[in-house]
């Protein structure tokens, strides 16, 4: 299998730049799975789709403000850090630009002194391990310096940086939106709640590799990168009772699946817990919990692209796909949503 096999042109102007003002208004391409026929919605009639007894399952991890942008001390020479993954209280894996000014004993100033950053030390792939001193909270302190760390092919600025959070955020700790869910309002989650659905919540810390291309051309040759996950007993109850009485697995994103999939044995119980997955879900996976998957439009050649066709089916997905372009879908963070069922 090639990644190359997963490759599609996009036209550049259906990457979507900006949020919708109302979340639940985006378009919504409803696929089955079995037939590979599609149907065309708006996201708001998601309910139609779900029933009581089922259950939905929502990554409540939170963004955080992880982009920083400081200088050299002792010069004006800019640094910007993304911060990845907290190995330690005050020490971060992140990505570090230019990588030339960032050696190992570079120490680099955010907010004039407010926050500083040493570089410890470079890992193979190139990130930075960087410790952090600064007086007070760093929380505080990198809510008040931090930025959204955007995906690269949003060019626009965000003007409210809740946009790229969902309205169920809860445990700080993503580099990236699981952005499947930021379809949902607080009135459409009540909506389904009232249908009689069980809204079920995981975590899924989202790391950047998210948005890495897939750089070998054997698939299976891909090493995917690791994110920290945590399932309650209480959620995994819930999700395992779901399953023994018949309803439906429909997880919010491809977050909640790695979640769902990872933590669960192969006889199909989900078991609660917490750790780092680097599961890679291509076709030929067999899905353990997940029936139905609610997702945003993905990059070509993605590891995410590659998710949903092991879901789907390579060929459904790329009708869907090719349907969706015709039809002027918004693709990517800010972009349309798809139902695979």
């Amino acid at each position: 299998m090639k990644t190359s096999d997963f490759y599609f042109d996009l036209p550049k102007e259906l990457i979507a730049q900006d949020p919708l003002e109302d979340r639940s208004a985006s378009r919504l391409l409803v696929l089955n799975k079995d037939t590979g026929k599609t149907e065309h919605r708006v996201f708001r009639e998601i309910t139609d789709y779900l029933h009581p007894g089922d259950c939905l399952v929502i990554n409540d991890t939170k963004v955080i403000p992880a982009r920083l942008i400081g200088s050299r001390v002792g010069t004006d020479a800019k640094i910007e850090i993304l911060l990845l993954k907290r190995m330690e209280k005050d020490v971060w894996e992140t990505l570090a630009k230019p990588g030339k000014k960032a050696r190992p004993g570079t120490k680099i100033s955010f907010g004039d002194g407010l926050l500083v950053g040493e570089v410890l030390s470079v890992a193979e792939d190139g990130n930075r391990l960087v410790r952090f001193t600064y007086e007070g909270i760093f929380e505080e302190i990198l809510d008040r310096l931090g930025q959204m760390p955007l995906p690269p092919y949003i060019t626009h600025q965000l003007k409210d940086r809740n946009r790229y959070q969902t309205v169920y955020a809860k445990h700080d700790g993503s580099a990236a939106a699981p952005t499947a869910g930021l379809h949902f309002t607080p009135e459409l989650l009540s909506a389904i709640r009232k249908k009689g659905v069980r809204i079920a919540h995981v975590t899924l810390h989202v790391g950047l590799g998210t948005f890495r291309p897939v750089k070998v051309e054997d698939v299976t040759e891909h090493h995917m990168h690791s994110e920290f996950y945590m399932v309650e007993e209480e959620q995994a109850e819930l999700i395992n009772r779901t399953k023994k009485e018949g309803g439906k697995i429909v997880c919010v994103g491809t977050t909640s699946c790695r979640t769902v999939e990872s933590a669960a044995d192969e006889s199909g119980i989900l078991h609660p817990g917490s750790g780092w997955t680097d599961i890679f879900i291509y076709p030929g996976y067999r899905f353990k919990i997940l029936d139905e998957l609610i997702t945003n439009f993905h990059l070509p050649e993605s590891t995410l692209l590659m998710l949903v066709s092991a879901l789907a089916g390579k060929e459904n997905i790329e009708k869907a796909y090719a349907e969706a372009i015709r039809e002027r879908y918004r693709f990517f963070s800010f972009g349309d949503a798809m139902l695979i069922r």
